[in-house]
This record gives structure tokens, C-alpha cells and sequence, in this order.
């Protein structure tokens, strides 16, 4: 026979210990009420204060008694008279008690003439203890073995006084009984009606300022300021079940409570317009408006017609609550956001308390489901609360993260405006720069230049004619590297052959050229390159014929890896001794070498006596080449 499945084991398991909770809890409680004496009836009468009760005019009563219904437009003092025996608590000496659920406002007790109990101030400011359970002892000593007199005194008010129903005067049934037996329930009730409504409040407030100030200090967010101020509004509205001395009269109290729903209904539209991205500006003017007209309405109503102005309020208020819940789940469903299926839950659990809350206010409905209604929606507040603080979180995470982005583009962009502006200002340098070269290239053209070629052509003197048409060759070259205009490869090793060639030729030594063919030799020098290139070549042949004593001289040029290589090699007697370990001091070799460093190359020199000299120089084509 196979076993039943896990789930339905654990959901037998956990029905069994419900119901032996629940018979505990039963068990517990009826031999409390089976050793109490339960009160439903009394005899009641209006007080004067500072006046003996005249109970010959008092009548009997039922409680609870509430006064709109027994004694309508009432407010003041009442006294009821309860009449019992203490055998068993005199004979015993039993510690015995009365317990009251609910006395609104102030409860005073006496028993047999003396005063035994009273629960807060009597006159205004009256103590607000309505939803307070009280426990009286009862001394053995004040107690007969017969015909004990228990009078209650209750300070209350009328139905039209006050904004709630739970807060008009009136008094439940009273109970009797050993104080150990009542200690318990009282306890109890006083830890659910009173105690757990304080520290809800406080929760409230602490995480209602802190949303407020998230909220205000990120506009963007600004429905978390909404509803930190609803969590607040609604922690002051829950104070009223714990906070019971004030300092200013009841009508005051009443009037701020009544006020305190007008401002919880503006933050609570607000969040949920916000929430949903909706931005009504005639609600920003309306609801601040609609407040100020309630509070100047209550006022002009006075304190004799609170009730039924603050109840008409209060239904237009729950209706514009109904609305606004309405619009936001509409809105959700209708831009299929995954908020809908949290909010629309909770957002329902908070209309059924809140309607519930609204009939117990209003209606006779048991305090104890007013009770649970009111805690209901405070528990769904803090955790909407904790939902909204750790979106915010997420939010703010990656917004860090996006200005964390954002700062490195920032910093990208800016190097690259730095390098551009960089790049802008070297332009325009170079821009003059080359302006003022071509200036002075046409200035020693036009003016050198012609000077030099009338010498030439007019000189009588061979030498001087022969050194002005040096000078004016070398002028040309220089004008060609001021002017900055580039040259073709295969041009410029034509130019540089013919001119060693003849020069070689011309002193005697003998020249041989070699270079690769046109088609081998890519794209244009730079005029600055093809000047140095030139410069270092009349050097390393000037020396070759004053110096060397060659007989032959062989220039070789070449292109290889992405490098132009120039070789000038003669047979002659090479770098003499005494200039040994200090070629860069003789015959132009620091000149040569400086031009082929500016040129980002460089000029090996190789030497011996009797050996010759070989002059090696290496530029990169990628810096002074253009491809053509």
C-alpha cells in the first residue's frame, strides 16, 4: 500500500497542530471565563460633576452600552451601578479585579463608597482612553461578603463630537474575577490593541522620514518622498490607539485626526500618480486645496457637527483613494508592467482594510476587526517600503555605474578635444611656418638669386664665376627645402647620379652609380628630406675628393625593409691616425651625422688608413615617402 505524498503529509501535519493550537488556546481560556463574573446589565445616570448621584432616577440598561444609541447628543459624565457578592474572594483573600474592554473616554471606579481606580483626567484636556483595556484590583479590604456597590463613572462624548464612532461614548460589559485569571486576557489585548500599534508607529515614522528624504533629496523619485509622507500620515492616525494625554482639548484632537486623513489621501494619490509616471499638475494645486477647504469646513461645521462633515469627507476622500488604485492598475495593465502583479495584490488587501476600518468607524462593527483592519495595511506599507528602498538601491547602483561610464567618455573626449586643439596649434605653427619659409625662399630667389646668376654670367674670374654658381646651386637647394615642395623618388637619385657622376668625373676619380629601376622606386621624398639627402651627399663626395686620394668611388642605393639605404665607398687612404676614435671632429662627419638625425636615420662612417672609407646612410621611407 503506497504512502501518501509528502504535501499531503505536511498538510495533515500542520492541520493537526492548528487544531491543537487551537484547543489550548480554549482550553486556556475558558476556565478564565468560567471563574469570572460577566456584567450585561446595570443601572445608569447622567452626572453633574461635584453632585452625589441620585440613583432613585437612574434605569437599567444593557451594555455594552453605547450612548448614540441610549442616550443620543449626551456628553459628559455617566455613572453605572453594578451590585454583586464576594463571598468566596472575603472568606479566600483572594487578590479579585475588574476588567473593562472599553470605556471611552475616561473611566473612574468605586467600590462601596471609595474611590478604587481612575484611569486619566476627567476634565479638558480629557484623557482619550477608548481603545484601552483597563484592569482594576480590587483590595480584599474594600470588599463585603454581600451586597457589594460597584459604581463606574465614565467621561464621554457625543457621536456628533467626534470624527469615529469607536470614540463616542459609551462603555462594554464589565467583567470580575480572580486578577490572576484577567491579568492574562488583559495582558493579551493590551499587547494587540496598544502595545504592537506603538511600535508599528514607530516603524512607520522611521522609515517614512527616511523614504521622505530619499525622495526629496531625487526629484526624479519623488514618490518615494509621497510615500514616506503616507507612512508617516498613517503612523500618526495609528497613535491615536496608544497616545492618550494630550495637551489641548478633545474637540482640538478630533479636529486634527479628522484634518490627518485629508493629508494621508493627498500623499497617498500622489505616490500612486507618481509611481506610475504621471504628473497631473491640477493635482499638485487640487489636493493641497482640497485639504485647506476640509480643515476650513470642520471648522466652520464646530465641534457639535464633527461626525457627520468629517463622514462625508471621509467617503469622497476613500473614493479618490479608489480612483487613484483604479488608474494605476489600469495604467500598469495597459503598459504590461511587471509592477502590476505585486501592486495590484496589495493595493486590493489595502482597500479591503481600509473599507473595513471605514464601517468600524462608522458603524457598530466589533473594535477588534477595526483593530486588524488598521494593522493590515501598516505591515503592506513597510514592506511597499522595503520594495521601494531596495529599488532605489538597484537605481542608484546603476546610475553609479552610468556616471562611472559617463566619467570615462567624459575623460576620452576630453584627451581627444586636448589632442585635437594639440594637433590644431601644431597646424597653424606649421601653417606660418611655411608662409615665412616660402616668404624668404622668394626673397633670396628674387634677390640673391638674380645677384648670383648676373656674377655668374658677367664674372671675368673663372674661379669667382665657378664659386657664384656653387653658391647659387646651393641657394636653389636651399629655396627647395623652404619652399617644402616634394620630390619624386626616381627624380631625386637622377639629380643626385648626374651630379656625383660629373663631379667624380670632373676630379679624376673614377664614379660608379647604382640604384634600383624607376618602376621599383615608390611615391615622392619630402623636400626637407630630399635637402639633408643631398647635403650629406655633396658632403661625403667633397671629402672623397679633396681627401681621400681615391682613385674610384662606388655609390650604391637600395630599398629594403621599409628603409632607403644610401652606400658611398672609395679605395682611397682613408681616416688618418691621428683622427682615430674621433671621426665626428674631421672632414664635415658631424654635419652629415646631424643631418641624418634630424632626418630620424642615421650616418655610419667605416675607416681605415689604407683601407678606404664607407660612408652608410639609413632613412625610414614611412616618415619622408608619400606614396604617388
Amino acid at each position: 500500500m503506497s504512502s501518501p505524498p509528502p504535501s499531503t503529509r505536511a498538510r495533515a501535519a500542520a492541520r493537526l497542530l492548528g487544531w491543537v493550537l487551537a484547543i489550548g488556546m480554549l482550553g486556556a481560556w475558558l476556565p478564565a471565563r468560567a471563574h469570572t463574573l460577566v456584567f450585561r446589565h446595570a443601572q445608569t445616570l447622567e452626572l453633574t460633576p461635584a453632585k452625589t448621584p441620585d440613583w432613585s432616577a437612574a434605569r437599567s440598561i444593557a451594555l455594552p452600552d453605547d450612548w448614540a444609541v441610549s442616550r443620543p447628543g449626551y456628553s459628559g459624565l455617566a455613572a453605572y451601578r453594578l451590585a454583586f457578592d464576594a463571598d468566596s474572594a472575603v472568606g479566600s483573600g483572594a487578590l479579585y479585579a475588574l476588567y473593562v474592554e472599553r470605556a471611552c473616554s475616561v473611566l473612574e471606579v468605586h467600590i462601596n463608597g471609595q474611590l478604587a481606580y481612575r484611569g486619566g483626567r476627567m476634565t479638558e484636556p480629557v484623557s482619550r482612553n477608548c481603545l484601552r483595556p483597563q484592569l482594576v484590583p480590587l483590595p480584599a479590604a474594600l470588599l463585603q461578603a454581600q451586597g457589594n456597590v460597584l459604581e463606574l463613572r465614565v467621561r464621554g462624548f457625543a457621536l456628533e463630537e467626534v470624527g469615529s464612532r469607536q470614540r463616542a461614548g459609551g462603555v462594554s460589559m464589565v467583567e470580575l474575577g480572580p486578577h490572576d485569571a484577567l491579568a492574562s486576557r488583559h495582558r493579551w489585548r493590551t499587547a494587540f490593541a496598544i502595545r504592537l500599534p506603538e511600535v508599528v508607529s514607530g516603524t512607520l515614522v522611521l522609515m517614512g522620514f527616511g523614504l521622505f528624504v530619499m525622495g526629496w533629496l531625487n526629484r526624479r523619485q519623488s514618490y518615494l518622498a509621497y510615500f514616506g509622507a503616507l507612512m508617516v500620515g498613517w503612523a500618526l492616525a495609528l497613535s491615536r490607539l496608544w497616545l492618550t494625554d494630550l495637551p489641548w482639548p478633545h474637540a482640538t484632537s478630533e479636529l486634527l485626526l479628522a484634518a490627518l486623513m485629508s493629508l494621508t489621501t493627498l500623499a497617498a494619490v500622489q505616490f500612486l500618480m507618481r509611481y506610475a509616471a504621471r504628473r497631473m499638475r491640477w493635482l499638485d494645486f487640487g489636493l493641497p486645496l482640497q485639504s485647506l477647504l476640509m480643515v476650513a469646513s470642520l471648522i466652520a461645521a464646530g465641534p457639535q457637527r464633527l461626525y457627520p462633515v468629517a463622514t462625508v469627507w471621509f467617503a469622497v476622500l476613500s473614493l479618490e483613494i479608489g480612483v487613484a488604485a483604479a488608474f494605476y492598475l489600469l495604467d500598469t495593465h495597459r503598459r504590461r508592467h511587471r509592477q502590476l502583479w505585486l501592486m495590484g495584490p496589495l493595493l486590493g488587501v489595502v482597500g479591503v482594510a481600509l473599507a473595513t476600518e471605514f464601517m468600524a468607524q462608522q458603524t457598530r462593527l466589533d473594535v477588534r476587526i477595526g483593530y486588524v483592519a488598521q494593522l493590515v495595511p501598516s505591515l503592506i506599507f513597510m514592506a511597499m517600503g522595503l520594495r521601494l528602498v531596495q529599488q532605489y538601491g538597484r537605481a542608484l547602483e546603476s546610475a553609479e555605474q552610468g556616471r562611472a561610464e559617463l566619467e570615462v567618455r567624459i575623460r576620452e573626449a576630453t584627451a581627444q578635444i586636448e589632442r585635437n586643439f594639440a594637433q590644431l596649434a601644431e597646424l597653424k605653427v606649421e601653417q606660418v611656418t611655411d608662409r615665412e619659409r616660402k616668404r624668404i625662399a622668394a626673397d633670396l630667389h628674387d634677390d640673391l638669386g638674380a645677384k648670383l646668376l648676373t656674377i655668374v654670367h658677367t664674372s671675368d674670374n673663372e674661379r669667382i664665376s665657378t664659386l657664384a654658381r656653387e653658391a647659387l646651386e646651393e641657394m636653389r637647394l636651399s629655396v627647395r627645402g623652404l619652399t617644402g615642395k616634394p620630390v619624386k623618388l626616381a627624380d631625386a637619385l637622377g639629380d643626385w647620379r648626374a651630379e656625383v657622376v660629373s663631379r667624380l668625373t670632373q676630379s679624376g676619380v673614377e664614379g660608379e652609380w647604382s640604384a634600383p629601376s624607376d618602376d621599383d622606386v615608390p611615391g615622392t621624398l619630402s623636400a626637407r628630406a630630399y635637402v639633408q639627402t643631398t647635403r650629406i651627399l655633396r658632403e661625403a663626395v667633397s671629402n672623397i675628393i679633396k681627401h681621400s686620394g681615391a682613385s674610384h668611388c662606388a655609390v650604391r642605393c637600395a630599398i629594403a625593409e621599409g628603409d632607403f639605404q644610401l652606400v658611398i665607398q672609395d679605395n682611397g687612404n682613408g681616416i688618418p691616425l691621428e683622427l682615430d676614435g674621433r671621426l665626428d671632429k674631421g672632414h664635415g662627419m658631424a654635419s652629415m651625422k646631424g643631418r641624418a638625425k634630424q632626418l630620424q636615420g642615421q650616418c655610419l662612417v667605416e675607416s681605415g688608413p689604407g683601407y678606404g672609407t664607407v660612408i652608410r646612410l639609413t632613412l625610414p621611407l614611412d616618415r619622408h615617402v608619400t606614396a604617388t
